[in-house]
């Protein structure tokens, strides 16, 4: 089999040459493999299925893809480049605390095995934005050797090249309880000095017994299952730190006809020759959030910015340390900061003007995001294009909104070996037991409800957010609910 793209911005597959019944929608750039030509239609396997498109659809090149994941509430942002690299971005909570039992290694794991039906997960590079766990805890379901994380993959192994993060890192804390380490005052304000680095540190950090320092929690429990993740090669998974002195994340520096990701933050500063990072005023939360990876995607001219969850006091540091080049912060994508909190600086917003913002929203009420001022924030500083009297851009997308459930009443209740079905007012008035997990909790609670005041979700269709780009165009797409079509926005790039 050949691999081919699409190269229209959707097409149908069809179960039979143009008369079949419609399978899915194919987008622009999609990889299928192609199995022969009937007449005027090509048939081919694509997204985890086999049916016949139009020849005069494929042809297609090879494109820069970012898939934004709805992982609830957190971050998972899948990357894929032309030369078919792939790097994952951050995962969400852990599958045991969503509330739909999903997240980024989910649909990594489709990609792989449904899409490329490949086996093997094969990631060129995972990074964990920051140490919050509704950022890395999926990282830690794609990559435990954990009984109960692989049931959930079906792919049966998972190679990653490098393992990259911020620093910033939770240690145990004498006598009990956890700390971000040790800080010290500067002229330039106090820093963080205690930096996690590569692996011969990691290694000694996750270690029983001995002494140095050593990581806490779940943060510790994610570096344990990248320790014992292997390359392609079999050799072990590097571990590094980012920031912005290395200029790009390793292996993705620029080159003629390949994408780049440059490393804006965390911002390196300098102590007694060593490392250090800013402290922010606030407590820890501030600080996990504020130290994020900053990366900007570059492909021709398209950019592409993923902000991790800075806050209002690390974008005003970075408008400081950037100060003479704020045109790196522009871009034409932006994934939005904090899953749309409203703690953002809103000159922050300015410097990136991006025509397409993506919030990657899906959390409890407890922290209802996107926050109202921030979505009209983001279209306020978002570059205008305006055509037909119609705007083009600015474009604001949430993973939540995106997301959507077909609901059905439930009628009736067959048992396995009991010919009388319960239904009616018997059926009606039964109690269920449910086990419910609300967003960011680590364990469910016990509840009950009546069946007849119960609804059944009779499917589900997840808030994805496609982002792919030529270089020069850019298409943005979400998936309709009633027929699985997909709703396409297409731009092009300023820069």
């Amino acid at each position: 089999m050949a691999i081919d793209h699409v190269s229209v911005p959707s097409t149908d597959l069809f179960t039979a040459p143009g008369v079949g019944k419609r399978i899915l929608s194919l987008l622009w750039g999609d990889r299928v493999q192609t199995q022969g030509a009937t007449g005027a239609h090509m048939k081919v396997q694509a997204r985890g299925k086999t049916g016949f498109v139009k020849k005069a659809d494929l042809g297609g090149e090879s494109l820069l893809e970012l898939y934004f994941i709805d992982v609830g509430q957190g971050d998972g942002v899948l990357i894929r480049t032309p030369d078919h690299r792939h790097v994952l971005v951050d995962g969400g909570f852990k599958r045991r605390s969503q509330p739909g039992g999903k997240n980024a290694a989910d649909f990594v794991d489709w990609k792989f095995v449904k899409d490329y039906g490949q086996s093997t997960i094969a990631l060129d590079a995972v990074i964990a934005s920051h140490n919050d766990a509704d950022h890395f805890g999926g990282l830690w379901d794609l990559t435990s050797s954990d009984p109960d994380a692989r049931r959930e993959l079906d792919a049966t192994a998972i190679e990653v090249e490098a393992f990259y993060h911020a620093g910033l890192s939770w240690w145990k804390k004498q006598p009990s309880g956890r700390t971000l380490g040790a800080q010290v005052a500067t002229p330039a304000g106090p820093m963080w000095v205690d930096l996690l680095e590569g692996r011969a540190e990691a290694q000694q950090a996750v270690a029983p017994g001995g002494s140095g320092k050593k990581l806490a929690g779940e943060w510790a429990k994610l570096f344990e299952a990248i320790l014992s993740t292997k390359k392609a090669s079999g050799a072990p998974t590097s571990i590094a730190r980012l920031s912005h002195k290395l200029g790009h994340v390793p292996g993705f520096a620029p080159a003629a006809g390949k994408a780049s990701i440059k490393v804006l933050a965390p911002f390196e500063h300098k102590h007694g020759g060593k490392p250090a990072l800013r402290k922010f005023t606030g407590g820890d939360s501030k600080n996990t959030n504020g130290q994020s990876v900053l990366l900007r995607v570059d492909y021709g001219r398209a950019r592409i910015i993923l902000t991790g969850d800075l806050n209002r006091a690390s974008q005003a540091g970075l408008l400081s340390d950037w100060t003479g080049a704020l045109q790196e912060l522009e871009c034409d994508v932006a994934k939005a900061c904090h899953h749309g909190s409203d703690d953002v600086s809103y000159r922050f917003l300015q410097a990136m003007r991006p025509a397409v913002t993506v919030i990657s929203s899906g959390d409890n009420e407890g922290h209802d995001h996107p926050r109202p001022g921030i979505v009209a924030a983001s279209a306020t500083t978002g570059f205008l294009s305006i055509q037909n009297d119609a705007i083009v851009t600015p474009l604001v997308y949430s993973t939540e909104i995106a997301r959507s459930v077909s609901l059905g009443v439930p009628i009736e209740l067959a048992i396995p070996g009991n010919p009388a079905a319960l239904k009616g007012t018997a059926f009606r008035d039964s109690k269920l037991s449910y086990e419910e997990t609300k967003a960011g909790d680590l364990n469910p609670r016990t509840r009950s409800k009546k069946i007849g005041d119960t609804l059944v979700v009779a499917g589900l269709v997840y808030g994805l957010v496609n982002v792919r780009s030529d270089g020069d165009r850019i298409l943005c797409a979400t998936m309709n609910e009633k027929d699985y079509s997909w709703n396409i926005k297409e731009l092009r790039s300023r820069f």
